[in-house]
């Protein structure tokens, strides 16, 4: 099991910029892709990004690609989101999440743990 903790969240306008990070322990964080999530006010938990154990791959959701960007430090143990030109929409929970395998998944049921989510509102 993997315990992670997310940070960075916050209240920003549409068109700023915002890093989320977060920390892991318990495992061997190079072992293991890392995904970010993101939940609504009353809609499903969808996949945003994910990058593979190495970092050599990444993938992302169609609403974020081209502003949001995945990257990982295993020597800290850290996963990154940065995101850019932020829209109301992307109003959410973020929740980072340690991935069953080092390869690069999408689906929720290909992540094992998962943090306990940090808010991220954009205001227009």
């Amino acid at each position: 099991q993997v315990q992670l903790v997310e940070y960075g969240g916050g209240l920003v306008q549409a068109g700023d910029s915002l890093r989320l990070s977060c920390a892991a322990s318990g495992r061997t964080f190079s072992n293991y892709a890392m995904g970010w999530f993101r939940q609504a006010p009353g809609k499903e938990r969808e996949f945003v990004a994910v990058i593979s154990a190495t970092g050599r791959s990444t993938a992302y959701a169609d609403s974020v690609k081209g502003r949001f960007t995945i990257s990982r430090d295993n020597a800290k143990n850290t996963v990154y989101l940065q995101m850019n030109t932020l829209k109301p929409e992307d109003t959410a929970v973020y929740y980072c999440a340690a991935g069953r395998a080092p390869f690069v998944v999408t689906y929720i049921t290909d992540f094992g743990s998962w943090g306990q989510g940090t808010q991220v509102t954009v205001s227009s």
